[in-house]
């Protein structure tokens, strides 16, 4: 098993630092790590080249998340893909552990495991939405993002049939992800907390972007348009897809947005149109 760790990095050496450190810690060294730099203007590049000599460091021009760990992952030797978003930490056995979970339960093609969050330097406990689950979870992937980037091990091939990150999504790029792995996929979790997610700064996807529904929403009609999806999956997608529309209509009348509310109106319409069952989905 050859693992290939890829980070992602805009602007955050001084976090970056602190997610290297939790690599270089692991019982079980990584085949490589690579780090992206999207276009950071801090120091960024000096600290990885300097500090951390072993590194593949790779450079480019800003355009997202999605597309630094895309170039992260083509650029990748590794069969595994293990993904460390750089304000999150691993804990000393992470990698060891996962890869005793896969060669245990062989056919598995992705890994996640449970979480420590951190939010504002202080410990806090998820809500039961954001329960972890293993097996066929896609009706748990519907309502929000049920895995974390920085939890998973997956293999190439997995990411050769489903595609990469979603270039066009700023947010819920995972979500989408998790959607089209998910539809066909199980899973295997790991029920112990190998990762320190840690929350609470300013830029932080879900604080840069209002509505995070809506990118969900382009999610969910993707997977309906694929025609992937069996009939018990494509009712709940459709419920789900129903639901969150919803709620961005009622977020775009409360803030007496017209042109948002005719927007969402028109695909409920739509909607209701090309599945008229959705509404009792």
């Amino acid at each position: 098993m050859k693992i290939s760790v890829i980070i992602p990095s805009w602007n955050r050496a001084d976090q970056l630092a602190a997610a290297l450190d939790s690599v270089y810690a692991q019982t079980l060294a990584p085949h490589e790590v690579i780090v992206v730099d999207d276009g950071s203007s801090d120091s960024t590049r000096q600290r990885v080249t300097c500090d951390y000599p072993h590194v593949r460091y790779i450079y480019q021009h800003n355009k997202g998340v999605s597309s630094a760990r895309n170039t992260g992952i083509t650029a990748a030797g590794g069969d595994w893909i293990a993904l460390l978003d750089s304000d999150d930490r691993w804990q000393p056995g992470k990698l060891e552990h996962q890869r005793q979970a896969l060669a245990a339960n062989p056919g598995y093609r992705l890994c996640h495991s449970d979480e420590t969050w951190i939010r504002n330097g202080k410990r806090v406990n998820p809500m039961k939405k954001h329960a972890k689950v293993g097996g066929h979870i896609y009706r748990h992937c519907l309502p929000l993002c049920v895995i974390s980037p920085s939890a998973v091990m997956m293999h190439r091939e997995l990411l050769e049939d489903v595609g990469l990150f979603d270039e066009t999504l700023p947010a819920c790029e995972d979500y989408d992800l998790w959607l089209r792995i998910c539809a066909s996929n199980p899973v295997l979790y790991v029920d112990q907390p190998l990762v320190i997610k840690v929350g609470g700064h300013e830029d932080q996807l879900s604080r840069r972007y209002w509505g995070m529904d809506r990118f969900r929403i382009q999610a969910l009609e993707k997977m309906l348009a694929a025609g992937c999806l069996g009939d018990q999956e494509h009712l709940l997608t459709l419920k789900t897809l129903h639901e969150k529309i919803a709620i961005m209509l009622q977020g775009a009348v409360k803030h007496d947005n017209r042109t948002l509310a005719s927007i969402y109106r028109d695909k409920q319409r739509r909607l209701s149109l090309m599945y008229p069952l959705a509404d009792s989905a």
